[in-house]
């Protein structure tokens, strides 16, 4: 296998897509799309987002120290790609984009009724890295909608038809999975050896 090398660069591809919701003390709401964010920690539960300090969301946010993480799906593309080429500093999206804020259950950031999935989020600190900064952040409340919870409690983020962002592209995620956490030291079952089995050939009378 031929490989070309190239000089160092941010190419972990595919990234989950976000909506970014914050509130400053004057009570201006502001959503930016987000590509460079990712869980941290399990427990507490942690995550960390990249973000310039030019952007209008870093001001807010630093200001507030919370924000909300809302997980879009393939039918708000449109709505996701605005938000990242727009800046709140001209206009706002959350008034152009028609987006349905909710409150939040403790930070001040609102989340947006649309997606199925906000996880509210308290900054713990920021680290200057370049370009970026790293805002460490603890979840302190998951919002899932109801239609993605069975009877057993589980959640089926399969059906929230979540979007990843690749190279510049966006990519709906297949909702039919390729394997499970754990899948490949499992033992089978009874059944599946059953299944695998090869069917005995009757002898011809």
């Amino acid at each position: 296998m031929t490989k070309t090398i190239f000089k160092g660069s941010a190419m972990l591809n595919p990234v989950p897509v976000v909506l970014i919701t914050s509130k400053n003390k004057d009570g201006k709401i502001n959503v930016f799309t987000v590509a460079w964010i990712g869980t941290a920690c399990t427990k507490p539960p942690m995550i960390t987002v990249a973000i310039r300090p030019e952007r209008l969301s870093y001001e807010y946010i630093k200001e507030s120290g919370n924000f909300v993480v809302n997980l879009p799906n393939s039918k708000m593309v449109k709505q996701v790609d605005y938000c990242g080429v727009r800046s709140g500093k001209q206009i706002d999206k959350i008034k152009e984009m028609n987006f349905t804020m909710e409150s939040s259950k403790d930070i001040t950031s609102p989340l947006i009724s649309e997606c199925l999935i906000s996880l509210e989020c308290v900054v713990k600190s920021i680290t200057p890295l370049g370009t970026h900064d790293l805002f460490l952040a603890e979840i302190v409340n998951t919002h899932v909608d109801n239609t993605l919870i069975d009877y057993n409690g589980k959640i089926h983020f399969e059906s929230a038809d979540l979007i990843t962002y690749s190279h510049g592209e966006y990519f709906s995620v297949n909702s039919k999975p390729l394997g499970k956490f754990g899948y490949s030291v499992q033992k089978k079952s009874n059944k599946d050896l059953k299944k695998n089995s090869k069917p005995k050939h009757k002898n011809k009378a």
